[in-house]
């Protein structure tokens, strides 16, 4: 992994010293050298590098100026470089990463370069996992409708594709799935597992029942402006006067038969 920097000292040879402790190094890239406070801060907000060798005394703008002007939360990992060590407390304070007292030698400077490499790959791994949850949650978000539901039987828990199911219905602070020749009894209302379900694949078509839109074969008007709900397997279910739109949204055929109703 190559770490960008940028080095922010007035003097010269400060700069000149921590470009010679870096060179020969490809992992890390100097994106920027900067004399004084304010094109620090420009740099780095240009540049986004994932470490800044940063001064603490400078002319107009100090280091501290800078990490204010860029904000703690988006500052890059930082070392600071000065030649008093007064602010040594401060620097800590501010959650600099390590301190360097000039004039500094290569052993220390390693030492300093150490546990920045150390404190970014642990920033790109939070990182990596906040993208990785933000990813997740946005495929949620698409998904949100559940396709298996997990019903119990014989002490076993199974789970039930969406589509293998007739219809549901409730039953109390319980409802009841139909599976083919099959019934679950699952410990939900019929509102709360209503809102897990696709709409596109599931409407309610009564007040204590859901079902399969899939598995309609036919729609029948029935009495009293009801409708007669036929599905695949031969189920007749009555549909509710409020909810005779929903014939018409399926686009289910209607015919006038009336047959016998559960």
């Amino acid at each position: 992994m190559k770490i960008t920097a940028v080095i922010v000292d007035d003097e010269v040879l400060a700069r000149r010293s921590i470009l010679r402790f870096l060179a020969g190094r490809p992992d890390v890239e100097v994106v920027a050298e900067c004399s004084d406070g304010g094109s620090a801060v420009s740099s780095i907000l240009a540049k986004r590098p994932e470490l800044v060798f940063l001064d603490v005394q400078m002319p107009e703008m100090d280091g501290f100026e800078v990490l204010r002007k860029i904000g703690p939360g988006f500052m890059p990992v930082t070392i600071f470089v000065t030649a008093y060590d007064r602010y040594a407390l401060r620097a800590f304070e501010v959650n600099a990463l390590d301190y360097l007292l000039k004039p500094f030698g290569r052993e220390r400077f390693e030492q300093a370069l150490a546990r920045a490499r150390q404190r970014i790959a642990e920033k790109s791994d939070r990182n990596t996992t906040q993208r990785l949850i933000s990813l997740l949650e946005g495929l949620n978000k698409q998904n949100e409708f559940i396709d298996r539901l997990p019903v119990t039987e014989n002490g076993r828990i199974l789970f039930l594709a969406t589509r293998e199911i007739d219809w549901i219905e409730a039953n109390g602070n319980y409802v009841l799935v139909h599976a083919g020749a099959r019934t679950y009894e699952i410990r939900e209302t019929l509102t709360c597992l209503e809102q897990k379900l696709s709409p596109r694949d599931f409407q309610r078509i009564h007040r204590s029942s859901l079902v399969n839109v899939n598995r309609i074969k036919e729609i029948h008007p029935w009495f009293h402006g009801y409708h007669l709900v036929v599905l695949a397997n031969g189920e007749k279910l009555r549909m509710s006067r409020y909810q005779t739109i929903t014939a018409q949204r399926l686009g289910v055929g209607i015919s006038r038969r009336t047959p016998e109703t559960r």
